[in-house]
């Protein structure tokens, strides 16, 4: 029965596996496909067309690239402080409204992104802020946070607090418990908030072109058009090239989230 169970767990593991992999496969053929219609198991004509005219646009390509991972980056920054904040407050303590402030944490679930966007536009062009990066920012937080706010709540109430009360009690302050106890163990939960503020952002399209007008030019408002307008092998290079930069981005975040573990890990052992 045992053996059973793991051959079941392997198959359906590989089924997944095989969703996630055939998908970029057929992406990374169809880069370099200039012809393959139906039935033929094998592209008719294969072609650089689409490689060498997005290499011809090198440099306005890496300008949108560093735009993309700029605002991105902002992002999922605020709202990692800002959702530990709220996670805290919403796991930690009891307080008049908190039932309010979970709902309002979650209702970004709940509103389609066009009915909000078309809200907060005529809010950001009363305030200045439209056709900004900043106004860009904002309106990616506000569909970013709650995925940060979700999956710190879970990570603060797997935690708790009584670490932190009993360094309070050898002499810590608040401050000192928080940054130099609490912090690092929640270390792992922080990467997880990051990485998914970051991509909520980093694939926002509709978001980004109607707050940001055209003036702000991100990877999503180039690549989109192209998905849209059926010339799939330039749709599918920037596709690989987005994959390409948020692999590498994540493991980034993999590698300096192990650094920042192992350095707490030896702190708290010596």
């Amino acid at each position: 029965m045992k053996t059973r169970n793991n051959r079941m767990i392997k198959i359906i593991l590989m089924f997944f596996a095989l969703l996630i992999v055939v998908p970029v496969v057929w992406m990374i053929i169809w880069a370099f496909t200039e012809r393959w219609a139906w039935p033929d198991i094998l592209p008719q004509v294969f072609s650089f067309r689409a490689v060498e005219g997005i290499l011809r646009k090198s440099t306005r390509l890496g300008q949108m690239m560093l735009s993309s991972v700029f605002i991105s980056l902002a992002v999922a920054a605020l709202a990692v402080v800002i959702g530990t904040m709220t996670a805290r407050a919403l796991v930690l303590y009891q307080f008049k409204g908190r039932d309010v402030l979970y709902f309002c944490s979650i209702l970004p679930f709940m509103v389609p992104v066009t009915v909000f966007a078309m809200g907060i536009q005529v809010t950001f062009i009363k305030l200045g802020w439209n056709n900004t990066v900043w106004g860009v920012i904002c309106a990616h937080l506000v569909c970013s946070l709650p995925y940060a706010v979700r999956l710190l709540m879970d990570g603060t109430e797997a935690l708790g607090d009584g670490l932190e009360e009993q360094a309070r009690v050898l002499g810590a302050s608040e401050g000192q418990a928080f940054f130099r106890v609490t912090l690092p163990l929640l270390v792992p939960v922080l990467l997880s908030a990051f990485s998914m503020a970051y991509i909520v952002s980093f694939s926002q399209y509709f978001l980004t072109l109607l707050i940001g007008g055209g003036q702000v030019k991100t990877f999503t408002i180039v690549m989109v058009p192209y998905l849209q307008g059926g010339d799939r092998n330039i749709a599918c290079v920037y596709s690989v090239i987005f994959l390409g930069i948020t692999l590498v981005l994540f493991g980034i975040f993999e590698w300096t989230a192990g650094k920042v573990s192992k350095n707490n890990s030896t702190e708290f052992y010596s």
